[in-house]
């Protein structure tokens, strides 16, 4: 087979950007490029163009556009959820998975040293959250449970519909957040299906460009700012605005969660397609990502007797492009933590990758890696028992 100048199947860390998307981001910088705080004309139409971005993305979670708050990425729409859900609650008890995303964990740790109480709830093997234990956990101050839709490593969708009647049934003024970031786009869902206070959003997950994300925040909820400024989107989250950043976003959103069902079904095909190659060509590993209840684009993979870095960058001089885990922790050293928590053998953690597809991905890309894997750990094993 002719070796295909790039397969970019990392797409779980970042996207490449709409074309239209890049188009309209240019043409705000270069024509557009007022401050939407500015009362003139060029104001005004960056400010228009804000409000219609703002439209765009409360339209594909059936919410209203005044609940859509812009940030500078999913990091901060989990920080100013967590952090501002926390600083408007009289409780002191934070319940969340111990399978989430740095930018939930890392945050939560920060108000654990401000005097909170934390408790990660388990999940089991497949990655699901353990419900019985999450309602034995709840308590009558807890002030947040925060769960991501789509774990980033193994793909694994969680119950948040379950998860939020039971928080909402022991608990009615506990806020429940959801970090949708690979859930968006990916899969259909609206606000009201999920039924949450607060939802975190991220541009660059969806083919839009990076800097840019959103919180929705359910109208009644009530959050307060980390930051401090202007008094930009009611005083939520102030600062001049990323207009072409944001605007970029919104047409992302719109044109990815309009095709979300069809894009999503031929990810699933071929997500499929290569899990079947890898394990029929290649013995000894291990399929990290459930088989069910799981998105359409996440496939992680463990190989025996190999390292994840060492067939990363094998894969690399091959054109392939992939992850060994989650880019936001990739520089950290020891094992997953996300396949540590659902029992994954150490020496198989070694050998794990993540691969990531996107509405882009081929079949013939595909059919490369499947081949391109295959010979790579064969290659790589041989050298190993040297």
């Amino acid at each position: 087979m002719i070796a295909l100048k790039t397969v970019y199947l990392d797409n779980s860390s970042t996207t490449r950007v709409y074309k239209e998307g890049a188009e309209l981001a240019a043409d705000i910088m270069y024509n557009l490029y007022g401050n939407p705080s500015s009362l003139h004309r060029k104001g005004i139409e960056a400010e228009k163009l804000i409000k219609r971005a703002r439209e765009q993305i409360a339209e594909t979670l059936k919410v209203s556009p005044a609940e859509i708050y812009f940030t500078s990425g999913g990091t901060e729409s989990d920080n100013l959820a967590i952090m501002g859900a926390c600083g408007m609650s009289r409780g002191k008890h934070i319940l969340s998975t111990n399978i989430e995303h740095p930018a939930v964990l890392n945050t939560l740790h920060h108000l654990e040293k401000k005097g909170y109480t934390l408790e990660l709830v388990p999940v089991k093997k497949n990655g699901i959250v353990d419900l019985e234990r999450l309602s034995r956990m709840m308590r009558k101050d807890t002030a947040l449970v925060t769960a991501m839709f789509v774990n980033n490593e193994i793909g694994t969708i969680e119950p948040v519909e379950k998860i939020s009647r039971i928080v909402k049934s022991a608990n009615p003024t506990s806020v429940f957040h959801i970090d949708a970031v690979q859930a968006y786009g990916k899969i259909p869902f609206t606000a009201a299906s999920v039924n949450a206070d607060l939802i975190s959003l991220s541009s660059h997950k969806i083919h839009g460009p990076k800097g840019v994300g959103a919180l929705y925040i359910k109208n009644k909820s009530k959050v307060a700012p980390i930051l401090f400024g202007g008094g930009q989107q009611g005083n939520i989250r102030p600062g001049t605005e990323n207009v072409p950043g944001i605007a970029a976003f919104g047409l992302a959103a719109e044109k990815a969660c309009l095709a979300v069902v069809e894009n999503g079904a031929r990810m699933e095909f071929l997500k499929n397609r290569l899990r079947q190659g890898i394990v029929s060509r290649i013995d000894d590993v291990a399929v990290n990502t459930p088989l069910e209840n799981s998105a359409p684009h996440i496939l992680n993979v463990s190989f025996a007797n190999v390292r994840s870095e060492v067939l990363l960058h094998s894969l690399e001089t091959d054109g392939i492009y992939v992850s060994s885990g989650s880019a936001c922790s990739s520089h950290k050293k020891g094992p997953s933590y996300v396949l540590t928590a659902i029992g994954t053998d150490r020496k198989m953690i070694d050998g794990s990758i993540r691969f990531s597809l996107s509405e882009f991905t081929t079949e013939e890309e595909i059919d490369y890696t499947i081949e391109r894997v295959a010979e790579n750990v064969k290659k790589i094993r041989k050298l190993m028992k040297r």
